[in-house]
Order: C-alpha cells, then sequence, then structure tokens
C-alpha cells in the first residue's frame, strides 16, 4: 500500500471514490438531480479541508527536513574541522615517531639490544612491546617520545570513528525525512488534481440543470403561448358567428353574450422599476441571500442579468475566487456613471466593451463553493468601492455593501444580511440611495 494510501482515512477515500465515481461518469451528469448537486459540494468542502491538512503536514515535513539537513551540514563542518585537527595530529604523531627513532638509535650507540632497536624501528604498529623492551634501559626521553606517540593515535581513532558514526545517522535521518516529505507533496498534488476534476464536473453538473431549468421555462412559455392564442382563435371565431335574433331578449347565460376568455401573454423580462433598473437575480433558481459585506452574496443557479444600459469593462480578475469578474459601468438611471460588479461563481456571457441593455442576460451562475458576490465596483480593474474607501477588513458589512442590498430589495431580490448594524463606513455626497 502506498504512502498516501496509508494516510488517508477511510472517510476521505470514500469521498474520493464518491467523487470520481459519480461526478465523473457522464451519465451522472446528465441525471444530476439537487441531490447529487448538494452531495458534490459537501465532498469538495471535505477534499479542500483535506487539502488544508496536508499543507499543514508537508510544513511540518520542511521543518523537519531542514532541521535534520543543518544538523547534517553542522556534522560536516565539524568532520571538516576534526580531519583539520587530525592532519595536525598525525604531524605531531610523525614528530613524535622521528624522536621515537632518534632515541631508539641513541640508545643502540649508548649499548641497547640490537634486535629490538630494529623491530622498533621498522614497525608500523603499535609500539607497546618496545616501550616494555626500552622502560628498564632508555632514558625518560625516550619514554615521553612512545607515551605522545600512543595517544595520538588513540585521539585519532576514537575521533574520527566517533564523526564518522554520527554522521551516518544524520544522513540516514535526512534521507528518510526527504522521503516522507516527497510522499506528502505527491498526496498533496493528488489531492489537488482531485480536487480540481471534482469542481470542473460540479460545475458541469450544474450547467446542465441550468440549461434544463432554462429549456423547462421556455417550454412552459410556448404551451401558454399556444394556449392564449388558441383563445384567442375562439374568440374570433366566436365574434365572427351570426347573431340570430330571437323574440325575447337573450339571458345573461346565452352563449352569444359570452365574454371571450383572457388571453394569457408569454412572461416577458423582469419588470423595470421607476428608476428604469430591473432585478438581475429575477431568473435565478433556488436563490438564498447570504451575508453583506463589500456587496451582497448570494447562492443558486441560472441566468444574471444587467441592472440597467451600460457597457461591460472587465469579465475577468484572477484575484476573485473562480476568477470570474464581470462589470459594466451604468449609463443610465440614478446610478448614471457608477460601475457595478457580478463575480465568481459565474460563467461570462458577455464580453468587453459589449453595450447591454436592463435585461441582457451576463452569465449563468452556477451553484459552485463560493456563491455569487455583486456590488458596487470601482472602474473594472478588481477592487471594490468598499475596499477603496477603506470599509472592508474581512468579513464585516460595509456602507458601499449594504446600499446595493437596498437596491436589489427595491427591484425585487431578496436583501443580504448584516454583519454588523449600522455597517462600517458612510457615502460620499450625492450617492443614490433606494
Amino acid at each position: 500500500m502506498s504512502t498516501f494510501a496509508r494516510r488517508v482515512p477511510p472517510t476521505v477515500l470514500a469521498v474520493v471514490v464518491t467523487i470520481v465515481g459519480v461526478l465523473a461518469a457522464p451519465g451522472s451528469v446528465r441525471g444530476a438531480s439537487a441531490t447529487s448537486i448538494s452531495t458534490a459540494r459537501v465532498n469538495i468542502k471535505t477534499l479542500e479541508q483535506r487539502i488544508v491538512s496536508d499543507g499543514l503536514h508537508i510544513q511540518r515535513m520542511v521543518v523537519a527536513y531542514d532541521k535534520a539537513q543543518a544538523h547534517e551540514a553542522q556534522l560536516t563542518a565539524s568532520l571538516t574541522r576534526t580531519r583539520k585537527q587530525l592532519a595536525a595530529e598525525e604531524a605531531r604523531r610523525a614528530k613524535a615517531r622521528a624522536k621515537l627513532r632518534s632515541a631508539a638509535i641513541n640508545a643502540y650507540v649508548n649499548g641497547g639490544d640490537p634486535a629490538s632497536i630494529l623491530a622498533l624501528l621498522n614497525s608500523s604498529s603499535s609500539a607497546s612491546a618496545q616501550m616494555a623492551v626500552y622502560a628498564n634501559v632508555v632514558a625518560g626521553n625516550l619514554s615521553a617520545a612512545i607515551a605522545a606517540f600512543l595517544r595520538a593515535g588513540q585521539r585519532i581513532q576514537s575521533s574520527e570513528a566517533a564523526l564518522k558514526s554520527e554522521q551516518t545517522a544524520a544522513e540516514a535521518t535526512l534521507r528518510e525525512v526527504a522521503k516522507e516529505k516527497a510522499a506528502a507533496d505527491t498526496a498533496m498534488s493528488q489531492d489537488e488534481a482531485l480536487l480540481t476534476s471534482a469542481r470542473g464536473n460540479l460545475k458541469r453538473l450544474l450547467e446542465e440543470a441550468a440549461a434544463r431549468a432554462a429549456a423547462a421555462a421556455r417550454a412552459r412559455e410556448r404551451a401558454l403561448a399556444r394556449k392564449a392564442a388558441a383563445a384567442a382563435a375562439a374568440a374570433a371565431a366566436a365574434a365572427a358567428q351570426p347573431v340570430v335574433p330571437t323574440t325575447q331578449p337573450p339571458s345573461s347565460s346565452s352563449p352569444g353574450n359570452a365574454a371571450p376568455p383572457p388571453s394569457s401573454p408569454p412572461p416577458s423580462s423582469p419588470p423595470s422599476s421607476s428608476s428604469g433598473y430591473v432585478n438581475p437575480l429575477a431568473s435565478v433558481n433556488a436563490l438564498s441571500p447570504e451575508r453583506i459585506d463589500q456587496g451582497v452574496d448570494y447562492s443558486g443557479f441560472g441566468p444574471i442579468v444587467a441592472i440597467g444600459r451600460g457597457v461591460v469593462l472587465s469579465t475577468y480578475n484572477s484575484g476573485w475566487p473562480g476568477g470570474t469578474y464581470i462589470t459594466y459601468k451604468l449609463s443610465t438611471g440614478p446610478a448614471a456613471g457608477d460601475v457595478v460588479y457580478a463575480a465568481e461563481d459565474i460563467q461570462p456571457s458577455v464580453s468587453v466593451g459589449q453595450t447591454v441593455s436592463a435585461g441582457t442576460v451576463l452569465g449563468t451562475m452556477y451553484e459552485g463553493p463560493d456563491g455569487i458576490e455583486t456590488g458596487w465596483a470601482s472602474g473594472g480593474t478588481g477592487a471594490t468601492m468598499a475596499m477603496d474607501a477603506g470599509q472592508f477588513s474581512g468579513s464585516n458589512s460595509t456602507a458601499f455593501g449594504a446600499n446595493f442590498s437596498q437596491l436589489l430589495a427595491s427591484l425585487g431580490a431578496p436583501p443580504g444580511v448584516l454583519q454588523n448594524n449600522p455597517p462600517t463606513g458612510s457615502l460620499p455626497n450625492g450617492w443614490p440611495t433606494w
């Protein structure tokens, strides 16, 4: 079993199976329901939380790796210093050996044992035996040289062995931490790939649902139009029938006096208010208002339209979730010259420079992980009026957001939910109110 499989709890593996098996199948997209969309959103949230957990795990691995790497570098530096010391010790050892040889020659000249002295001169091993031979024969100069020779050798052997052992352990730790960090990076990449796939399939689910809803609405409109046309034809046929005079006045229940059935005109675009603006969210399905912040947040799916006549300034900004940031500058009504934005989970249907009218579809809102936000923009650069005025600090309701919520409510949309009352900041002089 892989490292990733060992780290992922069974519940998360079940989420992955659900996303890959339910969302990725083309048949499931065609048969998407409100339940499958809701389940997909929950699964995406679970994956997002898993990615956050993976990120924290990787951060811990990076810290551990950095510590192990620093320790290994410290040991390497220590080993380098020790090797320099060992070189000095080796020089001292060579000097001690020279003294030892010189003392041995002097001892020989002064009457020492030739065989033992010759063995000492030719030996490259420990001098313990030779030291014993000369302990009672040679002067203190020879004994001191032999002792220094032995100490130097012991220091060289013990220091080098200890450092090599510690460096071997540090290198093994560094390799293990690097392996675990690589496994965590792989798991993170797999989670992000699954999340990207799940979001893409959720978007297709919502687009299919929105398309079905739009097709159903068009079918209802056509049915109403056919019914109205049939009623009008029947009324015209009845009016063309000749009236047969009778001796008695026609009763109120006479078919000749029956009023033609009323006709039902097909639904039209959202009705405009006295300002000439229309409700931009009138055709959104399952519309649900959420918090007021820089603008107003909503969830749901379906077409979102322009409030009034204007010119599109932008459709994309990478700083907003999902990348969609549609702005258009109003040219009519009380807010002429001001800029409206609609951002986040929207598939744009307009392009920069396009002129739109009240009711023009700006894009299709899909029920993604972020919902949408709409409000007053500061041009088409990605900034909002609330942000430019210093009113927004991350989650609070602003004066510009509350003002746009009032505009939407005056057009028939549900207002957003205030997070603080009164909202933060104030409107500039002359700003339209609703």
